[in-house]
């Protein structure tokens, strides 16, 4: 079974894929974490490159990803993550992981990110869209970045995930979006157990469907 799960920045979405994992004994991908050691790689690459990208250079680093990094502490950090919002956006390096994601899912697995329903698992067996209003993502992120000691304003942190939502729906290849056949799980006044449970039933029934369907063609 392959589930893939879709929406923005902070939606809960990490978490829930994390914990379906885990249930249905599936393989689980952080895929924003590829992009995120892409960017990061970037960055010590050129420390110096502040805003300026380097777009060959960033693909040549896709597909020459060493995996070992992606366990990197690193990979959390808030610099990380604008690098690799901005990283993702570049069409050769999204051609580099998309490979590597698809071979992932071959076996059956839980793949998280901003495009999985839509073109790295156009086929998945369930899709899911999980998102919340821009107000409880930037708590939820502030909260995240208060905990680890990070000092910074509610009002910066929801500035940085508006920003990061425009580049990631507005750019040319593989725009954040909803798959037609993807079940919307809106978690602003969910807790991660209600999300859990909502999430498992949308998943049980798609596959009770499945297999009812299977059995009528038959």
């Amino acid at each position: 079974m392959i589930i893939a799960i879709d929406g923005p920045a902070a939606s809960g979405k990490g978490t829930l894929g994390r914990r379906l994992a885990q249930l249905y004994g599936l393989a689980y991908l952080d895929t924003g974490s590829l992009y995120r050691a892409v960017g990061l790689a970037l960055l010590r690459d050129n420390p110096a490159s502040g805003d300026r990208i380097d777009e060959h250079r960033a693909a040549v680093l896709a597909r020459d990803l060493d995996v070992a990094t992606l366990h990197d502490p690193a990979l959390r950090d808030e610099a990380t993550g604008a690098a690799a919002s901005k990283v993702a956006a570049i069409p050769d390096v999204r051609t580099a992981l998309l490979a590597f994601q698809r071979q992932f899912a071959q076996k059956g697995a839980v793949l998280d990110g901003r495009d999985i329903g839509t073109v790295v698992c156009p086929d998945a067996d369930v899709k899911l869209y999980v998102t919340a209003s821009d107000a409880v993502r930037a708590h939820r992120r502030f909260e995240e970045l208060r905990q680890k000691g990070v000092k910074t304003s509610l009002g910066a942190v929801l500035a940085d995930l508006q920003e990061r939502d425009a580049r990631d729906q507005a750019r040319a290849t593989a725009p954040l979006t909803r798959a037609e056949d993807a079940v919307l799980l809106d978690t602003t006044e969910l807790d991660i157990e209600d999300a859990f449970a909502r999430a498992c039933m949308e998943i049980e029934s798609r596959q009770r469907m499945k297999m009812s369907q299977g059995t009528i063609k038959r």
